[in-house]
């Protein structure tokens, strides 16, 4: 099916969310099951970039592996210099003209076609995700669901954009429209490698402008996964460009560029501040001022009150902090109790974790898998090393059997003594919770407010008076009350923060279409006297 086989339709449904899969029910495990061999059978191949509609091969090669069996090879992917990157903004530059003209609810057809896509190979993508990112099943197939969600969520709200906004006057007509920034550059991160990815293309897409995908290196594969399924859907050539390559190439090519116009991100604090700097610096070949936006993680913390339901806390810190590794930018790398519930707290907190089962990631009765690749093993083994020296060792686990053949790290937990210590501070990506305690609730507030971030955050409690007061004092951008702080849905709770965790505003949400657009207003004086004659009056 091809979009022109679409009706054009008016926005008259309402959004619902892509439901999960139920692997309860034997068929979907069986189903999950045979995607996984389907796609271990297709180990090796090679996967090109695709620029202008053509595929290209490059020198360089990313090699890419799973995490899971460091030795296992799942393919070789193209990795663009320079040259190839000017290409794919030139291709980009040429098809923009043409997709801007196209209708808004025409564009948005396009992006149902992508979520149809995704649809139906949904087992495949989460398999591919299990084997390339260490994704347990759960998450994988939900990340299924968060990317179909991008694309319908974003495809309604750009048809209510599109809707004209008049404000007429005696003798005066107004009106507002949506123009597109011009041509973007998306720059995605390997723990959501799909959903992600797909919610920055699509927000860039729909919105009228074209787009240069540089997915992460550590999940190429799945982004070419899903650039498969956007050819599929009749995008037409150069609106969509495949550029995988190693960020510090290519990255400055990309964001430095005087015709890129837009540059989406996710990722770290680090790479974000660099790219939010290069773009800043105006090239004199440049017509406009850059837009940044840039997700860039977060050092979240759960309070536990002392009247709050020790069982619920426990288990919501134990999803929130050692769900996919740790790996999440939502992730809670910090809980902060109150003193008179500490020690109950922590004691049900370490029996709970003593529970859990790390392995590979394929095994669907693991709780987690390992972390990402070799630097991101090293950069968590120093960090434990650092909190075994500066804090008090709460628990430990030991994976150096597993870790000969998997990236693994096992959980551990910190009691904090100094609060501006490293593991209270900086953002460590895995499974290693910093565990403070809280004189009061005051205090509580104030050591979850001390970090530059503001990502994400929760509470648990019973009492109305202290929700209220997270509510107002609780600086992040995601609130949680006494449920867990990860697993942000499109519509539910647009997912976004602010101090050094973001510039811009929430992914699925309303507003955040608008990061890709350029108001314009037009204003007609209906007054104008006479009319100008026509050709055949003229002759």
């Amino acid at each position: 099916m091809s979009v022109e086989d679409l009706p054009t339709k008016i926005h008259t449904k309402r959004f619902q969310n892509e439901p999960n899969t139920d692997f309860s029910k034997a068929e979907n495990r069986e189903e999950m099951q045979q995607a996984l061999k389907d796609v271990e059978a297709s180990f090796g191949a090679d996967y090109p970039l695709n620029i202008d509609g053509k595929s290209q091969d490059t020198r360089s090669h990313i090699i890419s592996r799973n995490p899971s069996s460091k030795e296992t090879v799942l393919g070789t992917i193209a990795s663009a210099n320079a040259d190839q990157v000017g290409q794919a903004i030139e291709a980009a530059q040429r098809a923009l003209p043409a997709w801007q003209k196209i209708p808004a609810p025409h564009r948005a057809e396009y992006i149902e076609l992508i979520a149809s896509g995704l649809r139906t190979r949904r087992f495949e993508l989460a398999a591919w995700m299990v084997h390339e990112c260490g994704k347990p099943w759960k998450d994988a197939d939900a990340e299924v669901s968060e990317a179909i969600d991008f694309c319908e969520y974003y495809s309604l709200a750009m048809r209510d954009l599109d809707a004209e906004l008049h404000t007429d006057y005696p003798g005066e007509e107004n009106y507002v429209f949506y123009r597109s920034r011009g041509v973007a550059v998306v720059i995605s991160p390997w723990n959501f490698p799909l959903a992600i990815l797909t919610g920055m293309t699509v927000a860039a897409l729909v919105t009228g402008n074209t787009v240069i995908m540089k997915p992460a290196e550590q999940s190429s594969i799945i982004a070419f996964k899903l650039m498969e399924i956007a050819r599929e859907a009749g995008l037409p050539v150069g609106v969509l460009n495949y550029v995988p390559g190693i960020g510090e190439d290519v990255g400055p090519e990309l964001v430095g560029s005087p015709d890129v116009d837009i540059i989406a991100f996710t990722g770290s604090q680090e790479v974000g501040l660099t790219i939010n700097q290069l773009a800043s610096e105006t090239d004199s070949r440049q017509l406009c001022v850059k837009k940044v936006i840039a997700e860039m993680g977060g050092k979240n913390a759960i309070i536990i009150d002392d009247d709050a339901d020790l069982d619920d806390a426990v288990q919501g810190v134990i999803d929130s902090a050692f769900g996919y590794a740790g790996q999440k930018c939502s992730a809670c790398s910090r809980v902060i109790v109150l003193k008179n519930v500490y020690d109950a707290f922590t004691e049900r907190l370490i029996k709970a974790i003593d529970s859990l089962v790390v392995g590979p990631a394929s095994d669907p009765a693991v709780d987690f898998g390992p972390v990402i690749d070799q630097d991101a093993f090293e950069r968590i083994s120093d960090y434990i090393e650092v909190g075994t020296e500066e804090c008090e060792t709460l628990y430990e686990s030991d994976y150096s059997e597993a870790a000969e053949t998997g990236f693994f790290v096992g959980p551990h937990v910190f009691n904090i003594i100094e609060e501006d210590s490293r593991i209270a501070q900086d953002e460590i990506f895995g499974p290693v919770l910093a565990v403070m305690k809280a004189k009061d609730f005051d205090h509580a507030i104030k050591l979850a407010n001390g970090t530059e971030y503001a990502l994400t955050g929760g509470v648990y409690s019973r009492s109305p008076k202290n929700l209220q007061r997270a509510r107002e004092e609780f600086l992040v951008g995601n609130l949680y009350l006494n449920r867990g702080i990860t697993g942000a849905v499109v519509q539910r709770q647009p997912f976004g923060g602010f101090r050094m965790s973001g510039i811009g505003t929430k992914a699925g949400g309303p507003e955040y279409l608008h990061e890709f657009m350029l108001p314009v207003t037009i204003t007609e004086n209906t007054m104008r006297r006479g009319f100008a004659p026509s050709q055949d009056d003229e002759e």
